[in-house]
């Protein structure tokens, strides 16, 4: 069967209508195919959450599904069984950006550091993101998130260092922009309500407004995406259509402008229905059991 082209490709993106659901499954696969730049990824299987100890043997095979689509792979934390995502992902032939969890718990941070030096000294990190919505949360202040990007500087020379957050935390807080090598941003126009039909346009302009706070440091998308079932947030209506068609608008974008970009997320992922309500579990590219949803 020959791949479709896309068509109509506007300012706002893809028009659905434009396409039968096998058509955009087919330009999902093709995408896929070539590979994108990265995946954020969690592990986790049914039943589990952030604090349960990971096996060896799960983050292979989760790896394994998701390897022959990406080049870079993002983690959020280097406790628990998550250190050993940048060590196996090594094997795949895989790029990583480590991520640092923090939060207000301040011996549970210094493992967390210490993790993150191990990887490094490792030679399995590419880059390193210390902190993830942090500033979002309120856990820690400026000057102490500060304190561990400046941390991990001097543990990890060579290695781009930043914080992770939304867009516009930056914005918000210029002295933490100017201790990053690099903005991590963290870009949803699903949770500020926006309709999927204006979500590429909005996503644009989340990313200027980053590289601005950013002062001309790179940029990368840390984290973008849209659910497939759940409650709307405002005019954003999850759907398995309009899934579909944004994953394939950011990554044209993405394309035509040379944005890396580490969507979100690899895998459904239940235990996120506590903080996010239903549309929580539901942000994956493959379901909770690894099979692929939109190709």
């Amino acid at each position: 069967m020959s791949r479709v082209p896309y068509k109509k490709r506007g300012l706002g993106g893809l028009n659905i209508a434009d396409y039968t659901v096998d058509q955009l499954k087919e330009l999902v696969g093709t995408l896929l195919d070539n590979k994108i730049h990265g995946l954020s990824f969690s592990p986790y299987l049914e039943g589990q959450e952030p604090g349960d100890q990971l096996s060896e043997e799960q983050v292979r095979e989760r790896l394994a599904i998701i390897a022959p689509h990406i080049n870079w792979v993002r983690t959020f934390s280097c406790t628990e069984g998550n250190e050993l995502i940048a060590i196996i992902a090594r094997e795949f032939g895989l790029k990583t950006l480590v991520g640092v969890w923090l939060d207000d718990n301040m011996e549970k941070n210094a493992e967390e550091m210490q993790g993150a030096e191990f990887l490094v000294k490792q030679g399995c990190v590419d880059m390193l993101g210390v902190g993830n919505e942090i500033l979002l949360r309120g856990e820690l202040s400026e000057s102490q998130l500060i304190g561990y990007i400046r941390q991990a500087q001097a543990f990890a020379p060579g290695i781009p260092v930043g914080y992770v957050d939304a867009y516009y935390e930056f914005e918000d807080h210029p002295e933490v922009s100017d201790a990053c090598d690099v903005i991590f941003a963290n870009c949803y126009p699903f949770w500020e309500g926006y309709p999927m039909e204006h979500s590429l346009v909005y996503l644009k302009d989340m990313y200027r407004r980053a590289q601005a706070a950013g002062k001309g440091k790179p940029v990368i998308v840390s984290e973008t995406g849209w659910p497939n079932v759940g409650t709307a947030e405002g005019a954003a209506e999850p759907g398995y259509e309009n899934a579909i068609a944004y994953f394939l608008n950011v990554y044209q974008w993405a394309e035509q402008e040379n944005v890396d970009i580490f969507y979100f997320s690899s895998f459904d992922e239940a235990w996120k229905v506590a903080a996010e309500g239903d549309v929580g579990a539901y942000w994956g590219l493959w379901d909770k059991d690894g099979k692929p949803k939109y190709w």
